[in-house]
């Protein structure tokens, strides 16, 4: 088993897969009936599933990378006797679920191993395997496979083994193919086209990046990233690819991912919207729009794929989990969860879209309206705040802060695109909520602003409370927050996003830094235009990635391991976010030098 930054992505805008550094596909994720399962399973043990395709004798991987603009994978693979090159992929998707994987001999001689065990629902179900027409088939229950290859195959012990020798210049293509077992089987697109196409269509879509400046590569990797986790059919973006990669080896802090979180939705809009992306932001937004719509007292935190809100979280217990961190959960009972944040993102996040995207339709204001006349009358309740805390509720600041926000959106949107609501009332609110979370959100004698209502711990989401626009970056009591994230919550130079063991938030155990957190702070240090410490910050943050530039969740500062569900949409949108804000905040730097320089040559002028 790979470590949890060993892994790279390959997805086709339905599903996901994760590759080792050891050449095995470790996870493949299906959508069943918009249930996530999957047929090969990193939370266990080689026989839970897994593809293993590597030079028989082991070799050495001596380089992994996407190629340029897409995400296609190479690896090369050096040998005693020769080298080889593995390129995986996932084409976009038609109608089924293929999994391609090329090898090709580059020079000399090299003797190949591969080694496939089929395992369904989390490597719970063995299938049955049979030969038909020289296409291995695999089938049990609702789930069949097909694999596809020119090299020899073998079942020995519940697997299949390929062994085959390679001489420089021959490549031998393999097609793993997914599709329900009610679906009859039709003979799949040559390997070599489908590389073609997809590599076609992922530089196709990069060339639509309109980010420049000095982090340009590594935020068009991000948004590669991000779009591989949409799902194509409706717009949605998951958090994760995967579920249950531990936030602490070995601890119980393991959650469901593969859903859609309503809190991702500014942050995502806004990344999307920067980068030129409009399609894929008003695809989000149609999304958002199709999720919240019902009643606004049943807003969940989040939904699946497809917005379907029941999401019942249980324990696999056949699985022993990535190394040994139990237990391994399908589903998220944080769904259930009040978190009165979640009604400002989604306001938020459609104010957002409406100038890059047009005037919104009535149907979305009444949306937006009905969801805002329902905080008006909860914003003062407690609740688990935007981490899902598990333990009490409580008054959390940025859950008033995102009440503001709420009322904030509503009343500009009155102001500027002469939609009908209550102004007045909505903006003596926003009064109301900007004065309470002062009067009650500030710590009385450091000045910084806290967790929650009458506790001094701290909180790494208060780095958001400018760039919501609750207050300027030069407020005393931002700055202050930012000074005191800076010395309370960094470890190693990275940041928490709260210390658990002194905000009892209902779980055993610890954690690593919060990735996004840090380049939260990023954005909050060029917002104070401390540029040197953001610029060092972020280029740190840029070292955390793999060598195929992704981000889990977390970073161990101890082990120096990436923690967390693999690769993690958080911390991606806050990379990006982070590389504009620095643009912005360089470019508004060179212009006010530039003026000044100007003054001073008008006044020597002047002078003389």
């Amino acid at each position: 088993m790979s470590r949890i930054e060993d892994y790279a992505l390959l997805g086709d805008l339905h599903t996901a897969a994760l590759v080792g550094r050891d050449g095995s596909i470790d996870w493949l994720c299906l959508p069943h009936f918009d249930s996530p399962s999957c047929f090969a399973s990193l939370l266990g043990t080689p026989d839970h599933g897994r593809w293993l395709l590597a030079p028989a004798s082991g070799g050495e991987c001596t380089r992994r990378r996407y190629l340029p603009d897409t995400l296609v994978l190479e690896t090369l693979w050096e040998t005693e006797t020769g080298t080889v090159r593995i390129l995986d992929f996932m084409p976009p998707r038609e109608d089924v679920i293929d999994v391609v994987r090329i090898v090709e001999c580059v020079s000399g001689t090299v003797s190949m191993r591969g080694e496939l065990v089929l395992r369904f629902d989390y490597g719970h179900v063995i299938p049955w395997v049979r030969r038909r027409k020289g296409v291995l088939h695999a089938v049990a229950g609702p789930d069949s496979a097909y694999l596809t290859t020119s090299a020899p195959l073998e079942g020995k012990h519940f697997r299949t083994i390929s062994e085959f020798t390679m001489t420089e210049g021959e490549r031998v293509p393999f097609v793993l193919t997914w599709m329900p077992s009610h679906v009859p089987y039709k003979p799949q697109t040559d390997a070599e086209v489908s590389l073609e196409r997809t590599t076609e269509f992922w530089t196709t879509w990069s060339k639509r990046c309109c980010i420049d400046g000095p982090y340009e590569d590594a935020v068009r990797g991000s948004l590669i990233a991000l779009k591989a986790m949409t799902y194509e059919p409706t717009g949605a973006i998951v958090a994760a690819p995967t579920t249950s990669l531990p936030e602490w080896i070995g601890g119980p802090r393991n959650w469901d991912y593969r859903y859609c979180w309503l809190r991702d939705a500014s942050l995502t809009l806004e990344s999307l919207l920067e980068a030129g992306y409009t399609e894929e932001a008003k695809a989000w937004r149609d999304w958002l729009l199709r999720a919240v719509a019902g009643d606004p007292a049943d807003l969940q935190i989040m939904y699946s794929i497809t917005g379907k809100r029941r999401l019942p979280e249980f324990e696999l217990a056949w699985l022993p989990g990535y190394e040994s961190s139990q237990p391994v959960r399908d589903g998220n009972a944080a769904a259930d969860q009040l978190q009165l944040d979640v009604w400002g993102e989604v306001i938020d996040g459609l104010a957002l879209t409406r100038a890059s995207l047009g005037k919104h339709t009535d149907a979305a204001w009444d949306v937006q309206t009905a969801l805002m006349k329902h905080l008006e009358k909860t914003w003062r309740r407690k609740d688990n705040g935007l981490w899902e805390m598990r333990g009490a509720k409580r008054h959390f600041v940025y859950s008033k802060v995102m009440a503001w926000v709420a009322a904030d959106r509503m009343v500009k949107a009155i102001d500027e695109f002469g939609f009908d609501g209550p102004r007045e009332r909505w903006a003596a609110l926003r009064d109301e909520i900007h004065e309470d979370v002062l009067r009650h959100g500030v710590h009385p004698e450091h000045g910084y602003f806290v967790q929650a209502y009458g506790w001094d711990e701290l909180d790494a989401s208060l780095l958001l409370i400018p760039r919501v626009g609750f207050l300027p970056y030069s407020d005393p009591r931002v700055v202050a927050t930012v000074d005191a994230v800076q010395r309370e919550l960094r470890a190693d130079g990275f940041v928490m996003r709260y210390r658990p063991e002194a905000s009892n938030d209902g779980l055993p155990g610890g954690e690593g830094v919060f990735i996004a957190c840090s380049f939260w702070l990023v954005t909050a240090l060029a917002g104070l235009g401390r540029l040197d410490e953001a610029r060092d910050l972020f280029e740190r943050l840029l070292t955390l990635r793999n060598d195929v530039g992704l981000l889990s969740e977390e970073w161990d500062p101890e082990s120096k391991r990436q923690l967390g569900n693999m690769p993690q949409a958080f911390s991606h949108l806050g990379l990006v976010g982070a590389a504009i804000a620095l643009r912005e905040a360089e470019r508004a730097a060179e212009a006010e030098r530039a003026a000044e320089a100007e003054r001073a040559a008008e006044g020597e002028a002047a002078a003389g």
